[in-house]
């Protein structure tokens, strides 16, 4: 190989490495909601994720039309039932089974499911006590269906009555027993915890007191220092605040994954903007493929950015604002 060539080669390989190691072999992916009335096709939605290297992606419940898109894709995927489904899904074994039967059985050959999500934030709420049910009768239909899926939750921050500092983080007291029952189910199966974690709404609420530095994991000194432990953002202080909760309740050795995270571009400036939501997801992203929270610095957590599109059918201004891409497939700003 002559000098030339293999310079040549070296630097090829050096972009390569560097393109990929956005997210491949990683523990991210990226949330595909479809509340949008413009959205493009589901098969160029998954042909995006794999074009911008994504390896996971989390479907909110199960479309057909998206299922059948994800065959032969090799994205791992999260899905879980409507919140609706899951008082008969905990009173019937059977609605159990016909639901892994209708939405997994038929794809399970080339469509990759990795977590089962019971639940998405309705922890507390008039749906809790039927989560731990759900997830137990989810669980014995994908072991009847010879399947290893991991079967779990999805908390918002209204689970935790005390979050601050981290080392106080408490579930409130109407999640309480509810959690007990839902860390003990993951506790036996070796199963994370999947929480939404929104460092924006606490900053744009509360700026007087939330810096956007730390907001932003741009600060360059530790803005907390709770139990000798040092915060530099935010982020890190909700998950810990999560695994401190699940101490409380003896099941400190259950980890923690996010759900959802991100930052929206517009509908509510100044903390909404192009470069607030480019520098979150950016240092997020290299934060959490290198290491974990001051709690637990050495696990790596699974992460879902929100999310692939901005969606016009959303309620606020906010809320619409949160994609990566506009629903042409046009980049809302450089990222991937």
């Amino acid at each position: 190989m002559s000098a030339r060539f293999s310079g040549l080669f070296i630097s090829a390989m050096v972009l390569l490495t560097q393109f990929l190691s956005v997210t491949e072999g990683s523990n991210i992916g990226v949330c595909y909601g479809l509340n949008g009335d413009n959205l493009p096709s589901p098969a160029n939605v998954i042909n995006l994720y794999k074009s911008c290297g994504v390896g996971n992606i989390r479907l909110y419940q199960p479309y057909p039309e998206v299922l059948e898109a994800l065959r032969g894709s090799g994205l791992a995927v999260a899905i879980g039932p409507l919140n609706n489904d899951i008082p008969n899904l905990a009173a019937n074994p059977s609605a159990a089974n016909d639901w892994v039967n209708t939405n997994i059985v038929p794809y399970k050959d080339n469509v990759d499911f990795k977590w089962i999500t019971v639940g998405n934030e309705v922890i507390p709420g008039p749906l809790s006590s039927s989560v731990p049910g759900a997830m137990n009768n989810i669980i014995n239909a994908v072991a009847s269906a010879g399947l290893e899926i991991t079967v779990t939750t999805v908390l918002s921050g209204s689970a935790l009555g005390v979050s601050y500092p981290p080392s106080a983080g408490a579930f409130s007291s109407d999640a309480v027993s509810t959690m007990t029952s839902v860390a003990g189910i993951l506790a036996q199966h070796d199963a994370p915890l999947m929480v939404n974690l929104y460092p924006y709404f606490a900053y744009s609420s509360d700026p007087a007191h939330v810096s956007a530095e730390y907001a932003l994991f741009t600060s360059a000194t530790a803005v907390v220092i709770d139990a000798g432990l040092e915060y530099y953002n935010l982020f890190d202080a909700m998950v810990d605040a999560f695994n401190s909760a699940l101490e409380k309740v003896n099941f400190g050795n259950v980890n923690i994954a996010v759900a959802e995270t991100g930052w929206p571009t517009e509908g509510n400036e100044p903390y909404t903007s192009v470069g607030n939501a480019q520098t979150y997801n950016k240092n997020l992203l290299n934060h959490v493929k290198r290491t974990g929270t001051p709690k637990r610095p050495d696990y790596i957590m699974t992460v879902f950015l929100f999310e692939m599109f901005n969606e016009d059918l959303k309620q606020s201004p906010v809320e619409k604002n949160f994609g990566f891409f506009y629903p042409n497939m046009q980049p809302v700003y450089p990222f991937w």
